[in-house]
């Protein structure tokens, strides 16, 4: 084992550059070249590629996004340009790849795996938290911990000017982010995907806090949450992609103001959840993940993704990991309804 590469997919998350400090450390030691791939499945298109050593990687473990760029190509969609990142792969003179990423950039690397015999090892990166096969995603407790900051924040607001505030927290598919910032930053009631909004249910709610003297209510709902009963209307590009990616805060505060006559606001956190510095878990975790991933390759450990499992670092097959999501655990859900919905 000579050369070993590396590159970043999707979407970007805090955690990502301790991964990429890792694997250099850890290669470096053991007398290894790193090929960083820049701009996720691209770069291996384009044939973008550099070397890292010490000093690329030295002072970046607190450093949000990645120093190799990432983008969100999804290959797999087209079998010619999938062909196009296997051969120039073969062409680089690597020995393996070392694939950060979630779900989609984990599905190319199997696919590669298996179609190609490219030698991969995944690490899972998701602020969502929802892949499968590993407790948690780096990434994911920054996430929490902004969430929690901004609905400390928006808690003196919604008190002071007696409002509902909906804050819509990323989440596409679960609603991991929703329940922990929202248990954390003591809202009211949380909506997420797993479970369709009862609306009349929550307006009930509102209601008889109301009546207790609570005139001021937080609800933090996922991106991915749909009110039971309604839809959005998709009869544009623009609003599919709405209805793809959130809008449920907005249409949520319409409701709740429609039915109840209470005043309400809405905040989007949208991509404040995915910038900025990592948190010590987040940093310690990537790292963690970044070593265990060079000592996958050097096993010769391919299909794999490292994982973490009761705060052991294991690993599981990259399969496994993709077959099915993560949604939130039953015990979380019973302590939000505990204080709410």
């Amino acid at each position: 084992m000579k050369k070993i590469g590396i590159l970043t997919g999707g979407a970007d998350c805090p955690g990502l550059n301790s991964v990429i400090r890792a694997v250099v450390v850890k290669c470096l030691q053991e007398g290894i070249v790193v090929t960083g791939v820049k701009n996720g499945w691209s770069g291996l298109i384009d044939n973008d590629m550099k070397v890292l050593d010490l000093r690329l990687t030295s002072g970046i473990l607190d450093r949000g996004g990645t120093i190799l760029g990432t983008s969100r190509y999804v290959p797999p969609l087209d079998k010619e340009k999938e062909k196009i990142i296997a051969e120039n792969y073969k062409r680089s003179g690597m020995d393996a790849l070392i694939t950060v990423g979630g779900e989609d950039t984990l599905k190319i690397a199997l696919s590669l795996f298996e179609n190609y015999n490219m030698p991969i090892v995944g690490v899972p990166k998701s602020i969502d938290n929802e892949l499968y096969g590993t407790d948690y995603t780096f990434g994911f407790d920054t996430a929490v911990n902004v969430g929690t900051e901004c609905i400390d924040r928006l808690h003196t607001t919604a008190e002071s000017h007696h409002r509902i505030i909906v804050i819509e927290v990323m989440g596409r598919h679960s609603g991991w982010i929703a329940v922990q910032s929202g248990i954390a930053g003591g809202a009211d009631i949380i909506l997420v995907p797993e479970i369709p909004i009862d609306i009349e249910k929550v307006c009930k709610i509102l209601k008889l806090r109301h009546q207790r003297g609570k005139t001021f209510s937080i609800i933090v709902v996922s991106e991915g949450a749909r009110v039971s009963g309604y839809s959005f209307q998709e009869d544009s590009d623009i609003d599919k992609r709405k209805a793809l990616l959130g809008n449920i805060g907005e249409f949520l505060a319409d409701l709740i103001e429609d039915k109840t006559g209470y005043e309400t606001r809405v905040s989007v956190l949208g991509n404040i959840q995915r910038g900025g510095t990592p948190t010590a878990f987040d940093r310690v975790l990537g790292t963690r993940f970044g070593f265990k991933a060079v000592e996958l390759v050097k096993e010769g450990n391919f299909g794999k993704m490292v994982s973490l499992h009761s705060n052991k670092i294991k690993s599981t097959e990259i399969e496994k990991a993709i077959k099915r999501r993560k949604a939130i655990d039953d015990d979380l859900y019973e302590i939000v309804k505990a204080f709410g919905i």
